[in-house]
């Protein structure tokens, strides 16, 4: 697999790195996604989908919080990649963040994975890759 290193964003509270695995990207943000910060991770996003990659697998396996802002940086980058032929696969929820997609509904529009490698190997984009079909 290609595992070169396409970029990364910080602030002192959001870190994004940004690597292709394949024919995906694999974007993990880490720290905060909120108002303040969702640019970091927007902006990733979009150079990926620019750049033809229109599968992404975000990696939040260290993100510690995500507000509505940072809910709607995924969500939109989920419409793009769909237009493109893709998708947005999330990996690694924490409890926390998983809450938030739940609350919101939001995790039934997504592809949900327990681990960035199992989202990698779902090619065909199977709803709901959690324990207990949550």
């Amino acid at each position: 697999m290609d595992r070169g290193t396409v970029g990364s964003a910080q602030s002192g509270r959001l870190l994004v790195e940004v690597r292709q695995e394949g024919s995906s990207a694999v974007v993990t943000p880490a720290g905060e996604l909120d108002h303040h910060t969702a640019d970091l991770l927007r902006e990733p996003l979009d150079d990926c989908l620019s750049r033809g990659l229109s599968r992404l697998v975000v990696d939040c396996a260290r993100l510690e919080f995500c507000d509505s802002t940072g809910l709607n940086v995924l969500l939109g980058a989920r419409l793009k990649a769909e237009a493109a032929g893709g998708g947005v696969h999330l990996a690694g929820m924490q409890p926390v963040v998983a809450r938030v997609f739940e609350i919101t509904g939001a995790d039934a529009v997504f592809t949900v994975h327990d681990t960035v490698e199992a989202a990698l190997a779902d090619g065909d984009g199977e709803r709901d890759e959690r324990d207990g079909d949550g």
